[in-house]
Protein backbone atom coordinates (compact mmCIF):
# COMPACT_ATOMS: atom_id res chain seq x y z
CA UNK A 1 0.00 0.00 0.00
CA UNK A 2 1.10 3.72 -1.23
CA UNK A 3 0.61 6.74 0.37
CA UNK A 4 0.59 9.44 -2.44
CA UNK A 5 1.11 13.16 -2.89
CA UNK A 6 -3.00 14.14 -1.73
CA UNK A 7 -2.75 11.68 1.42
CA UNK A 8 -5.18 8.90 -0.29
CA UNK A 9 -3.82 5.65 -0.59
CA UNK A 10 -2.94 2.61 -3.30
CA UNK A 11 -2.55 -0.42 -3.57
CA UNK A 12 -1.69 -2.69 -6.61
CA UNK A 13 -2.14 -5.84 -8.07
CA UNK A 14 0.08 -7.70 -10.20
CA UNK A 15 2.84 -6.45 -12.54
CA UNK A 16 1.67 -6.88 -16.07
CA UNK A 17 3.41 -5.60 -19.02
CA UNK A 18 0.42 -4.66 -21.11
CA UNK A 19 -0.92 -1.77 -19.11
CA UNK A 20 -2.62 -0.78 -16.02
CA UNK A 21 -5.94 -0.76 -14.99
CA UNK A 22 -6.68 2.18 -11.78
CA UNK A 23 -10.12 1.78 -10.20
CA UNK A 24 -11.91 4.27 -8.36
CA UNK A 25 -14.59 4.06 -5.64
CA UNK A 26 -17.85 4.99 -5.35
CA UNK A 27 -19.44 7.60 -2.84
CA UNK A 28 -22.02 8.47 -0.93
CA UNK A 29 -24.00 12.46 0.35
CA UNK A 30 -22.17 11.82 3.61
CA UNK A 31 -18.23 13.40 3.82
CA UNK A 32 -16.75 9.88 5.07
CA UNK A 33 -13.08 8.85 5.16
CA UNK A 34 -12.47 6.94 2.30
CA UNK A 35 -12.43 2.89 2.02
CA UNK A 36 -11.89 0.27 -0.44
CA UNK A 37 -14.43 -0.65 -3.07
CA UNK A 38 -15.95 -4.43 -2.17
CA UNK A 39 -16.88 -4.28 -6.11
CA UNK A 40 -13.95 -3.24 -7.32
CA UNK A 41 -11.85 -5.74 -4.40
CA UNK A 42 -14.20 -8.62 -5.54
CA UNK A 43 -13.19 -8.03 -9.14
CA UNK A 44 -9.67 -7.62 -8.97
CA UNK A 45 -9.23 -10.52 -6.61
CA UNK A 46 -10.97 -12.95 -9.41
CA UNK A 47 -9.64 -11.45 -12.58
CA UNK A 48 -6.22 -10.67 -11.77
CA UNK A 49 -4.86 -14.44 -11.91
CA UNK A 50 -6.94 -14.42 -15.25
CA UNK A 51 -5.32 -11.28 -16.84
CA UNK A 52 -1.60 -11.74 -15.64
CA UNK A 53 -0.60 -9.31 -18.48
CA UNK A 54 -2.20 -6.63 -16.53
CA UNK A 55 -1.41 -4.46 -13.49
CA UNK A 56 -4.21 -3.44 -10.92
CA UNK A 57 -4.39 -0.30 -8.70
CA UNK A 58 -7.12 0.52 -6.64
CA UNK A 59 -7.20 4.02 -5.36
CA UNK A 60 -8.98 4.51 -1.52
CA UNK A 61 -9.81 8.56 -1.49
CA UNK A 62 -9.18 10.69 1.27
CA UNK A 63 -12.90 11.51 1.60
CA UNK A 64 -15.43 9.25 -0.19
CA UNK A 65 -18.28 11.82 -0.77
CA UNK A 66 -19.76 13.50 -4.17
CA UNK A 67 -19.93 16.64 -2.75
CA UNK A 68 -16.20 16.34 -2.59
CA UNK A 69 -16.05 15.48 -5.66
CA UNK A 70 -13.12 17.96 -6.79
CA UNK A 71 -11.05 16.32 -4.05
CA UNK A 72 -11.88 12.85 -5.22
CA UNK A 73 -10.93 13.90 -8.60
CA UNK A 74 -7.84 15.53 -7.37
CA UNK A 75 -6.95 11.91 -5.70
CA UNK A 76 -7.14 10.27 -8.86
CA UNK A 77 -4.92 12.61 -11.42
CA UNK A 78 -2.37 12.13 -8.40
CA UNK A 79 -2.60 8.61 -8.45
CA UNK A 80 -2.20 8.36 -12.05
CA UNK A 81 1.23 10.58 -11.84
CA UNK A 82 1.94 8.02 -8.71
CA UNK A 83 1.55 4.77 -11.23
CA UNK A 84 3.64 6.61 -13.83
CA UNK A 85 2.24 3.85 -16.61
CA UNK A 86 2.22 4.63 -20.18
CA UNK A 87 -1.35 2.86 -20.89
CA UNK A 88 -3.98 3.33 -18.38
CA UNK A 89 -7.54 1.84 -18.17
CA UNK A 90 -9.90 4.05 -15.53
CA UNK A 91 -12.29 1.55 -13.70
CA UNK A 92 -14.87 3.42 -12.45
CA UNK A 93 -17.33 2.05 -9.64
CA UNK A 94 -20.49 4.29 -9.19
CA UNK A 95 -19.37 8.27 -8.61
CA UNK A 96 -15.98 6.89 -9.76
CA UNK A 97 -17.39 6.87 -13.29
CA UNK A 98 -17.57 10.50 -13.05
CA UNK A 99 -13.58 10.67 -11.37
CA UNK A 100 -12.98 8.41 -14.19
CA UNK A 101 -14.35 10.85 -16.87
CA UNK A 102 -12.83 13.94 -15.09
CA UNK A 103 -9.08 12.73 -15.05
CA UNK A 104 -9.36 10.80 -18.93
CA UNK A 105 -7.74 13.65 -20.46
CA UNK A 106 -4.47 12.56 -19.44
CA UNK A 107 -2.33 11.43 -21.86
CA UNK A 108 -1.42 7.88 -20.78
CA UNK A 109 -5.33 7.25 -20.40
CA UNK A 110 -6.95 5.08 -23.52
CA UNK A 111 -10.65 4.95 -21.78
CA UNK A 112 -12.97 4.32 -19.03
CA UNK A 113 -14.72 1.38 -17.73
CA UNK A 114 -17.84 2.52 -16.00
CA UNK A 115 -19.61 0.28 -13.79
CA UNK A 116 -23.00 1.51 -12.74
CA UNK A 117 -20.99 4.79 -13.41
CA UNK A 118 -22.81 7.80 -11.52
CA UNK A 119 -22.53 10.25 -14.56
CA UNK A 120 -25.02 13.44 -13.74
CA UNK A 121 -26.33 15.75 -16.35
CA UNK A 122 -23.73 18.81 -15.49
CA UNK A 123 -20.84 16.25 -15.99
CA UNK A 124 -18.28 17.87 -18.15
CA UNK A 125 -17.52 14.64 -20.83
CA UNK A 126 -15.40 16.72 -23.04
CA UNK A 127 -12.08 14.95 -21.24
CA UNK A 128 -13.10 11.53 -22.74
CA UNK A 129 -13.36 12.70 -26.20
CA UNK A 130 -11.21 10.71 -28.73
CA UNK A 131 -10.91 7.62 -26.06
CA UNK A 132 -12.90 4.54 -25.36
CA UNK A 133 -15.94 4.86 -22.69
CA UNK A 134 -17.76 1.16 -21.88
CA UNK A 135 -20.57 1.26 -19.52
CA UNK A 136 -21.80 -1.70 -17.33
CA UNK A 137 -25.39 -1.26 -15.57
CA UNK A 138 -27.45 -3.33 -13.70
CA UNK A 139 -30.66 -3.30 -15.07
CA UNK A 140 -32.38 -3.51 -11.74
CA UNK A 141 -29.90 -0.69 -10.19
CA UNK A 142 -31.90 2.32 -8.73
CA UNK A 143 -31.86 4.44 -5.93
CA UNK A 144 -34.23 3.14 -2.37
CA UNK A 145 -34.90 4.73 0.67
CA UNK A 146 -31.11 4.51 2.48
CA UNK A 147 -29.75 2.53 -0.29
CA UNK A 148 -27.54 4.52 -2.89
CA UNK A 149 -28.44 3.40 -6.41
CA UNK A 150 -27.87 4.77 -9.91
CA UNK A 151 -30.83 4.83 -12.61
CA UNK A 152 -29.67 3.22 -15.81
CA UNK A 153 -31.38 5.67 -17.42
CA UNK A 154 -28.59 8.24 -16.01
CA UNK A 155 -25.75 6.72 -17.04
CA UNK A 156 -27.47 5.84 -20.66
CA UNK A 157 -27.68 9.71 -21.02
CA UNK A 158 -24.04 10.72 -19.75
CA UNK A 159 -22.93 7.47 -22.75
CA UNK A 160 -24.72 9.83 -25.39
CA UNK A 161 -23.24 12.85 -24.35
CA UNK A 162 -19.74 11.08 -24.37
CA UNK A 163 -20.74 10.05 -28.02
CA UNK A 164 -21.69 13.14 -28.78
CA UNK A 165 -18.41 14.85 -27.80
CA UNK A 166 -16.41 12.27 -29.84
CA UNK A 167 -15.95 9.06 -27.85
CA UNK A 168 -16.57 5.53 -29.10
CA UNK A 169 -19.51 4.42 -26.56
CA UNK A 170 -20.36 0.56 -25.90
CA UNK A 171 -23.47 -0.04 -23.29
CA UNK A 172 -24.27 -3.33 -21.71
CA UNK A 173 -27.21 -3.68 -19.33
CA UNK A 174 -26.51 -6.85 -16.85
CA UNK A 175 -30.40 -8.67 -16.30
CA UNK A 176 -30.86 -8.80 -13.02
CA UNK A 177 -28.32 -6.90 -11.68
CA UNK A 178 -28.46 -4.27 -9.02
CA UNK A 179 -26.31 -1.46 -7.52
CA UNK A 180 -22.59 -3.34 -7.99
CA UNK A 181 -21.11 -6.33 -8.16
CA UNK A 182 -20.15 -7.24 -4.16
CA UNK A 183 -20.57 -6.32 -0.45
CA UNK A 184 -18.39 -6.28 2.11
CA UNK A 185 -19.91 -8.56 5.24
CA UNK A 186 -19.58 -6.88 8.77
CA UNK A 187 -17.07 -10.02 9.27
CA UNK A 188 -15.25 -8.35 6.88
CA UNK A 189 -15.54 -11.07 3.80
CA UNK A 190 -16.51 -10.21 0.51
CA UNK A 191 -20.15 -11.35 -0.48
CA UNK A 192 -20.82 -11.51 -4.19
CA UNK A 193 -23.88 -9.78 -5.31
CA UNK A 194 -26.77 -11.20 -7.73
CA UNK A 195 -25.34 -11.66 -11.36
CA UNK A 196 -21.57 -10.85 -10.01
CA UNK A 197 -20.74 -13.46 -12.69
CA UNK A 198 -21.92 -11.89 -15.59
CA UNK A 199 -20.55 -8.43 -14.36
CA UNK A 200 -16.82 -10.94 -14.22
CA UNK A 201 -17.73 -11.92 -17.59
CA UNK A 202 -18.08 -8.35 -18.96
CA UNK A 203 -15.12 -6.57 -16.97
CA UNK A 204 -12.66 -9.14 -18.22
CA UNK A 205 -13.98 -9.21 -22.05
CA UNK A 206 -12.96 -5.19 -21.81
CA UNK A 207 -9.87 -5.41 -20.06
CA UNK A 208 -8.93 -8.03 -22.42
CA UNK A 209 -9.55 -5.42 -25.22
CA UNK A 210 -7.50 -2.88 -23.26
CA UNK A 211 -4.53 -5.70 -22.78
CA UNK A 212 -4.59 -6.29 -26.45
CA UNK A 213 -4.47 -2.94 -27.65
CA UNK A 214 -7.67 -1.84 -27.97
Amino acid sequence: MTRISTGAELRTTGDGGDGLVLCVNGGQARELEGTWSASVEWLVRRLAPRLPRLSFAELRYRVRSWRRLDACVEDARAALREVASARVLLLGFSMGGAVAISVADAPSVRGVLGLAPWLPDELDVAPIAGKRLAVVHGALDRALPGIPGVSPALSRRGLERARAAGAECAYTLVPGGVHGVALRAPWGGLVPLPRARRWAELVEDELRRFAAGG
